[in-house]
């Protein structure tokens, strides 16, 4: 009851941001609800400096409601299907992941970015956008101001792609009779689910290919997704080393610290849906749980926002924006190369 109490301001703050956010989202859905929440959020910090007894709920939301939102997440991933149909993609996954993490660290070096926002630019960029960023957040322990700078860069990166690479991929010759060469491309090159979603049904309406190509995008999309539980474990058990190497007691190594409770959670999601689906339950069962996952995202983003100081990352923005840009060209240069190379474009 005292949790409750403690917490119920900042949540319902949270909330009655993310309820108009999400319907803008679905609205525009290239910004995307997350994005629209942020910048609600950022606006509203301007203003109201003293968030007094909303304070422990606003961080609650934006600590454990985004995790619990990556946990559900899962519930969207059939890993049987993602594998089958997805497989031609993945070699094509592999490099434009490991060409944008090779970037971000490079620039990460050269341009001295603080390394939590260059892996959050890294991982949203060659994974999944905001949802690689969620699931990494917790893993690195980036501050909100480290998170709402990477969302931002991502999110003006993906309006940029939503609306040229239709045009882009008419312009160098992709197959207009099938979908699945756009489709590949835009999944493995565009780094939202929103923008992949917008990019590819702009192609299908553009050639009448009925949903063709966005069938193909989103399946490369989810099957690029499951690069989280690798990456994210990846990382842990460097922080974990690190800190061991530090000598620090406290934050020494752990299996809890190596392996995040939330993504093994998030695996037993994807499992679930796999055998459940197997054994003749309907996938329609699991989109609420889906849409309730993206809702969570949008209510931790709020607090993200909240949390954020709007003038702070207009300042630093610059080299973020341009780490954001050299990962984005890289991965559609290496997306093009690899679809060349095992010709399917």
């Amino acid at each position: 009851m005292q949790w409750f109490k403690r917490n119920l301001p900042g949540l319902l703050v949270c909330l009655g941001i993310s309820i108009p956010a999400w319907l803008l989202g679905e609205a525009f859905p290239v910004i995307g609800g997350p994005v629209i929440a942020i910048l609600f959020g950022m606006v509203i910090a301007l203003c109201w400096t003293d968030q007094g007894k909303a304070a422990e709920g606003i961080k609650f939301t934006s600590k454990i409601i985004l995790q619990a939102a990556v946990v559900l997440l899962g519930f969207g991933m059939n890993l049987g299907v993602i594998l089958k149909t997805g497989g031609q993609s993945l070699p094509i996954i592999i490099c434009t992941i490991s060409v944008s993490l090779l970037l971000a660290w490079g620039l990460h070096k050269w341009l001295k970015i603080p390394f939590n926002i260059s892996t959050l630019v890294g991982v949203g960029s060659s994974i999944c956008g905001g949802s690689a960023i969620a699931a990494t957040a917790p893993v690195i322990d980036a501050d909100d101001d480290e998170v709402a700078q990477a969302i931002s860069v991502i999110f003006f990166f993906n309006v940029l792609a939503a609306i040229f690479f239709p045009m882009l991929g008419k312009a160098i010759g992709f197959d207009t009779l099938h979908g699945d060469a756009f489709g590949i491309f835009a999944g493995t090159a565009i780094n939202d689910t929103s923008s992949v979603t917008a990019a590819a049904a702009t192609w299908d309406s553009m050639f009448k290919l009925g949903t063709a190509t966005l069938d193909k995008a989103v399946t490369v999309k989810l099957t690029r997704t499951l690069a989280i539980i690798p990456i994210t474990l990846a990382l842990a058990f460097m922080r974990a080393k690190q800190a061991r190497k530090d000598g620090s007691h406290a934050n020494g190594f752990s299996f809890k610290r190596a392996f995040p409770t939330f993504i093994l959670y998030f695996i037993l999601a994807a499992v679930i849906t796999t055998i459940a689906t197997s054994l003749g339950v309907k996938a329609a069962v699991f989109v609420p749980l889906k849409t309730l996952s993206k809702f969570l995202i949008v209510m931790a983003m709020a607090a993200i926002g909240l949390n954020s100081n709007l003038i702070k990352l207009v300042k630093s923005g610059g080299k973020p924006i341009l780490l954001g840009g050299v990962c984005w060209i890289g991965i559609t240069l290496v997306s093009l190369a690899m679809q060349h190379m095992m010709a399917i474009w």
